[in-house]
């Protein structure tokens, strides 16, 4: 099940990088005593009490400014409200009810999403609290007070957020088709692809709004199997400036990625692998699922004998963290093995859901110990016991072993290419947990 999307929004100022590094964990957002330092949105996954989220920090919103940077924020904002299911809205003690808060509250009650009102800089809760009542004139609900720099007040906060929780993510557990979330940079052609997938097949039944988030999802049937196609490329309307574009993009990625089964990757072949092509890749990894490169635009590419060894080699090597990932070359506008792109994803998505005997897993595992032998540390040697699998979506295994700090990362991903050699796992990442168990 994906991840509730919960995003901070308020005006500049008020403290918002503040809380989420707070709820975070660590400085992620950069703080400063002046409005507009948060430009770019910034996401983290959160966990309170069992319950994980992701939460995203959000650049200030100056309702009525002619600013172009803060217009900027505005516009970021304001994607990071479509793609919320749940709002922390942030006001200022120290400052007071002010006018732009009341605009702020207009446009968050228009989104429909569930609101948190919470009230920053109490850090006196005996003394303040009269002022806090202030903010019941939004009428948005209960004003939850809480120090963002002193991390006081985060229970109450939390235990309010994670009440609308439920709600929010029970129409991505109803539906068991395979979802496919198209990625990429702006102007890639994600839409292009959609398009003529659906055309090709006339199957096309609606375009419904994602049911808590703003990608457009479209039903299609291939080989007598339904898919679910998320396709982000829709935020394409926000801006005009190519650059700020790719900023936008990654929260969006965000949520299409944490509701999908499968990522397809889409690249732009004229242009070769951007680092916001790293980006994106990295964050399907991080959260184990499948992964499709797409190479469009190759009708565009003037080509020999080589140019698809050569291309893939250069994907590999600056994408080398996904080297599981499978790439194909395609052409939206020409339709060029876009048959070719569903085989691959229907591949892809039995892998993530391969299961392997615990017995077999033991073999392959006796083998490549007795091929290299477990590292060793000032005279004490890893012994690797027994593994077995534990979870599909991705394939996750747990190993037990005598010391889990003799387990380098390199031992276990040697184990991981030996698992690979015999069931491929094309596509999908593969997930390891250490586990120590006494010796006998």
């Amino acid at each position: 099940m994906s991840k509730t999307i919960v995003a901070i929004i308020g005006r500049p100022n008020v403290g918002k990088s503040t809380l989420f590094n707070a709820l975070a964990g660590e400085r992620i957002s950069i703080v400063n005593d002046y409005p507009g330092v948060t430009r770019d949105r910034i996401y983290a996954d959160v966990t309170w009490l069992n319950t994980q989220f992701t939460l995203i920090d959000t650049g200030g919103i100056e309702p009525d400014s002619k600013d172009e940077m803060l217009t900027y924020m505005r516009q970021q904002a304001e994607i990071a409200i479509d793609t919320a299911d749940v709002i922390i809205f942030l006001v200022d003690v120290r400052q007071g009810l002010v006018d732009a808060d009341s605009k702020v509250a207009d446009m968050l009650r228009r989104s429909n999403k569930p609101i948190v009102l919470v009230v920053n800089k109490v850090d006196n809760f005996e003394k303040l609290m009269p002022d806090v009542y202030e903010f019941y004139n939004l009428g948005i609900g209960d004003p939850h007070p809480i120090s963002a720099s002193s991390k006081l007040g985060f229970g109450d906060m939390l235990d309010e957020v994670v009440k609308h929780f439920d709600s929010a993510s029970e129409a991505d557990t109803e539906d068991d088709r395979p979802r496919i979330a198209i990625v990429g940079k702006p102007n890639v052609g994600k839409s292009s692809i959609v398009n003529k997938l659906v055309g090709e097949n006339r199957v096309i039944v609606s375009n419904i709004a994602g049911t808590t988030r703003d990608a457009i999802d479209t039903p299609i049937r291939r080989n007598k199997k339904e898919y679910v196609l998320i396709d982000t490329a829709g935020l394409r309307r926000k801006s005009k400036i190519k650059e700020d574009l790719e900023r936008f993009s990654i929260v969006r990625t965000v949520a299409a990625v944490e509701r999908a089964d499968l990522v397809v990757l889409v690249i732009d072949a004229t242009e070769g692998v951007t680092e916001q092509d790293a980006k994106i890749a990295g964050i399907a990894h991080d959260r184990g699922k499948g992964l499709i490169i797409a190479v469009n635009k190759w009708d565009l590419v003037d080509k020999d004998n080589n140019s698809t060894k050569e291309y893939t080699k250069d994907i590999k090597s600056i994408l080398s963290f996904v080297p599981y990932a499978e790439i194909i070359f395609i052409s939206a506008e020409t339709g060029q093995r876009l048959n070719r792109l569903f085989e691959i994803i229907e591949v892809v998505i039995q892998n993530q859901n391969l299961r392997i005997a615990t017995g077999v897993l033991n073999e392959i595992m006796a083998e490549a110990t007795a091929l290299q032998q477990p590292p060793s540390d000032k005279g004490k040697r890893l012994r690797l016991y027994y593994i077995t699998q534990v979870s599909v979506k991705p394939p996750t295994f747990v190993i037990f072993v005598n010391d889990k700090k003799l387990m380098h990362f390199s031992y276990t991903r040697y184990i991981e290419n030996k698992i690979r050699e015999a069931f491929g796992f094309a596509g999908t990442s593969l997930k390891f947990f250490i586990r120590e168990r006494k010796e006998s």
